[in-house]
This record gives structure tokens, sequence and C-alpha cells, in this order.
């Protein structure tokens, strides 16, 4: 079993707490919060053990009624893991802290990529991440995490010449109140290319990739332009074939009329899926199309979940537990990885597996 402690329980800790406490062979031991605000009390609600992230403010936790576990070097020392879901920067900083206790640890794509020994995606770089070897792994960002997995089974059986994709990117998440532009479109940055294109570098050395990013006053999910040059040329049909047989890219039937992102929630929440994730890219099946060697398509990524499956993976590669099949197989199975249409057939599992469950 598997001691998992999360550092941080945000948009991303909570729901990789939730993923951790799905896995048969897991336990979560504890989270760390800064304050004692609502998402504090929801751990609490939970059962999960709650640490004071900050020891100096320990004190605002007892008087608002909340009993800590301890402080977070507590929850370090006890750990086999940290996943740390910190804002951006902290995680880095966190670093020190982990290595006093000589306790591996997960960052996420907030961070900078020198800030880890290794960049992690399950599906791209699993088995040649070195990650059992590293003592701290990072979890790319949730657009460098969809164009990874989109792009691996690309390359394993087309090979790739040029990656092209422009990147709406959403403002802010739901909760994010200070986060714009409110109406605006921004290109974010200015130059090109955006950070997302080295990125997926760190996961797949040699794909040649130019990446644009613009800003737009939404807040649900990003979406991507995206068109491959490919060095075969594969019918749209083929595309479909290969790119439907990976459980984590989800090929949306143009006979459901989910024509956006705010359908693809309600889709979402309508099966059950917990706070509506989507941990999946969503590929508009429609737009697959192929000219010659060159592939386009839209896809859209929900960037509260699609690193969620990739945190669970990147602890099982960072203690050198299981290989990537099985690691994603369970993974998905715990979690409900692998959204089909009911329009496809008989859907797999949607919502999480508890431990226990059949």
């Amino acid at each position: 079993m598997i001691h998992v402690g999360v550092n941080g329980y945000g948009t991303i800790g909570k729901r990789v707490a939730d993923a951790v406490a799905a896995q048969p062979d897991m336990r979560l031991i504890g989270v760390a919060k800064t304050r004692p605000n609502f998402e504090a009390e929801a751990a609490v609600r939970k059962g999960y053990p709650l640490y004071a992230a900050i020891p100096e403010r320990a004190d605002q936790f007892r008087d608002a009624g909340i009993d800590l576990a301890g402080e977070v070097e507590d929850m370090v020392m006890t750990a086999d893991v940290v996943v740390d879901t910190t804002p951006s920067g902290v995680g880095a900083a966190n670093r020190d802290l982990y290595e006093r206790y000589d306790t591996p640890a997960i960052l996420q794509g907030g961070e900078d990529a020198d800030a880890a020994d290794v960049s992690f995606n399950a599906r791209a770089n699993f088995d040649g991440t070195a990650a059992a070897d590293a003592d701290v792994a990072r979890v790319v960002s949730c657009n460098t995490t969809g164009l990874s997995r989109l792009l691996a089974p690309l390359v394993e059986e087309y090979g790739v010449e040029k990656a092209r994709v422009t990147l709406v990117r959403r403002g802010g998440d739901p909760g994010q109140t200070s986060r714009g532009p409110i109406n605006d479109i921004l290109p974010d940055p200015v130059t090109v290319p955006s950070h997302h294109g080295p990125d997926v570098n760190t996961i797949i050395p040699d794909v040649d990739i130019d990446t644009l990013g613009v800003k737009v006053p939404a807040t649900l999910m990003h979406l991507h332009s995206v068109n491959v040059t490919l060095e075969a040329e594969p019918t749209a049909d083929e595309v479909r074939d290969l790119l439907d047989a990976e459980s984590r890219l989800f090929l949306v039937p143009e006979k459901t009329g989910i024509d956006g992102t705010g359908k693809l929630k309600e889709f979402a929440m309508d099966t059950g899926r917990p706070r509506g994730d989507l941990w999946e890219n969503c590929i508009w099946e429609e737009s697959i199309s192929t000219e010659g060697s060159d592939l386009y398509l839209f896809q859209s990524i929900h960037q509260e979940s699609d690193v969620i499956p990739e945190n669970i993976d990147a602890i099982r590669a960072l203690l050198d537990r299981e290989d990537r099949e099985t690691s994603m197989a369970t993974t998905d199975e715990t979690l409900g990885v692998g959204l089909e249409s009911l329009f496809d057939g008989q859907r797999q599992r949607v919502v999480p597996k508890r431990n226990g469950d059949d």
C-alpha cells in the first residue's frame, strides 16, 4: 500500500485526494491546507486527516473548530510520496521540505520544468521517463497533458513532421474571481511560441511543434485548434479509429448535438461525473479531417481535471510500482476514465469506483 500525502487542497488537490482514495493500492494519509476555508471544511467532511501547511497558522484552524492531524512536516515524514498541488512557484520552494525527509514528490505543471528531475505524462513517457530514478517528478500542465496524449499515438502510428496548435485558453477557473479578461480577447503571450510547445518537448523531445495562445473571457474549458503534418497519409476514418482506441481521448459524436464546451460540461454532469469533471481530451469527431498528410481537428481540455489521472500514474511511476499499461488500466477503471457516448454502443464506467466495488 502506497501512503500518499497531498500538499494543497484546492482545485487540483481535492481532485487528486479523491482519486488517491479510490485506488486499491493507495492510502490517503492526509491533506495540507494554508487556512481554514470552505475547502478545509470539505476535507473534514470527507474524513481526510487535515494538516496545517503553514505551521504558524495552526491556531486559525483550532479557532475555527477544526481539529488538525498535525503540521505539514508530520505528513511529509509519514508519506511514501507527496503530491504537491500548491500554487505555481510554491511547489518548487517546497522541494527542500521533501528532500529534508527523503520523501519523493510530484509537482504540477505550473512549475518550471527544471523544478523537477523529470516531466511526466502517462501515455507519452511513462516507461521512458526514468521517473523511477527521480526524486521529484512534474505532471505537465492541463494543455500540455492534452497535447501529449493526442500526439503520442500519432507519432507512434504515422510519425509527425510538424504540429501547429492554437490554444484558446479560458481566462480562469470558475472559482478564480480575480482572473480575467472580463471583456477582451488577448494574445497570451503575444510572442510565438507559447510555453506549451517547449513543454510538450519535455515529454516528447523529438516532435516539432509550434503553439500560439489566446486568452478569452470563459471559465469552463480550453479549446485547441490542431493541425498536424504527418509522415504518412492516413484517411480521416483511420485517424478516428486510432484516436478512439485511446481511453483518455473522448470522440464526441456529431449526433449528440454537443457543439461547445458548455454542453460538454453539461454532458459530464448528466453522466454523474463528480464536479462535472472531464478527465479525457474531448475531440469533436466530425472535426477530424485529412488533406494528404495534414490532419486537422478541434479538441477541448477541462483544465480542472485532465491531469488527475496523470498524477495517480505518476505516483506509481515515481515509486516504480507498475508498468504503464497496468497503472493506466487501474487508474481508468477506478476513476471511470474512458467516457463514451451511448450513441456508439455500451458506455464504460463513467464515475469513480470505490474500493470494494465489483
